[in-house]
């Protein structure tokens, strides 16, 4: 039985396969990459939009998970939010999405505040669908430090810590990540699944 990962995004791949091992595959392995409008309202309908639209295409006994996930900053209105990922608009770089926050901080005179990531974890099967969250607490800087890690990572500090995720090693994120916290509670659902099939 094969877990289906719903993303072409290579730092999710990598993530999540380390955490699975070689039991995960990256749809664009199987099918051709396609667009997916993602205009939910929240990370969990986001990822049960592209958990759906892979498990409809792939029409297969496999499980299909998907994550949704970004980073929220009370002090500006819990900006980017869902929109983490397209926050300089449209097609936008991990470092034009993180160039924009920086300039959303100076902008605010904020130099530190507190922010969280979030991270949606969907998964879709024939059992069903289910959804689990994971979170991860810090704050953010108004400057990128460090080259490790993707996203918004070089600029948020978590609960903890004095350096930067991109800054601190790969292994510590992956303890104690939003995105950890959530595939550990994916994992009992995919054991079920396992032992209903047995």
């Amino acid at each position: 039985m094969r877990i289906v990962l719903a993303t072409s995004n290579k730092g999710k791949v990598k993530e999540i396969s380390e955490f699975f091992g070689e039991l995960v595959v990256p749809y664009t392995d199987i099918i051709d990459s396609f667009e997916i409008e993602e205009n939910g309202d929240t990370f969990a309908s986001n990822a049960l939009i592209k958990a759906r639209a892979i498990y409809d295409k792939l029409g297969c006994k496999d499980i299909v998970i998907a994550d949704d996930s970004g980073i929220s900053v009370p002090m500006l209105n819990f900006e980017p939010n869902i929109f983490s990922a397209r926050y300089a608009g449209i097609g936008a770089s991990d470092k034009d999405n993180l160039d924009k926050l920086i300039s959303e901080l100076k902008k605010a005179n904020i130099k530190k505040t507190p922010a969280f990531y979030t991270a949606a974890i969907a998964l879709v099967c024939k059992e069903g669908e289910f959804v689990v969250h994971g979170w991860m607490h810090g704050n953010v800087i108004d400057e990128a430090r460090g080259n490790s890690g993707f996203g918004y990572d070089p600029m948020f500090i978590p609960q903890g810590y004095e350096l930067t995720l991109g800054e601190l090693p790969t292994e510590i994120k992956s303890d104690f990540s939003h995105r950890t916290k959530a595939l550990k509670l994916i994992v009992p659902i995919i054991e079920m699944i396992k032992r209903g099939r047995s």
